[in-house]
């Protein structure tokens, strides 16, 4: 394990939001097989100086639990995820692609959305 010197500060990879789900969250399987769930959550931006923004930002969910979890979510529900900004990158017909993401190490609905 490398030593760090005093003068260096330590980095971290820390998320936490809180907002709005804004579609069905998606089972993707890979082609590994590993199964994974997808969903998109909008965030608000505090900028006083324009009108109201949102931020929309996707997240994955590996583990089962959390799988189980978030995949009963519905559009609307207010809830707050906790995990780390990943980019990732895949091969497509043009090169490679990449995406950033956050991948969710926790979450819990805090709100249900209106019944549609």
């Amino acid at each position: 394990m490398a030593t760090r010197s005093k003068s260096e500060v330590p980095t971290r990879n820390e998320v936490r939001l809180v907002g709005r789900v804004t579609a069905d969250p998606s089972v993707v399987e890979l082609p590994s097989g590993d199964q994974l769930v997808t969903f998109r959550v909008t965030v608000d931006r505090d900028d006083r100086t324009a009108p109201r923004r949102v931020d929309a930002l996707e997240c994955s969910a590996w583990a089962p639990r959390l799988r189980r979890t978030v995949a009963r979510w519905r559009p609307g529900d207010v809830v707050e995820v906790e995990g780390a900004i990943r980019r990732r990158f895949f091969r497509t017909a043009a090169g490679t692609g990449s995406r950033v993401e956050i991948e969710v190490a926790g979450a819990r609905l805090i709100r249900r959305g209106p019944a549609a």
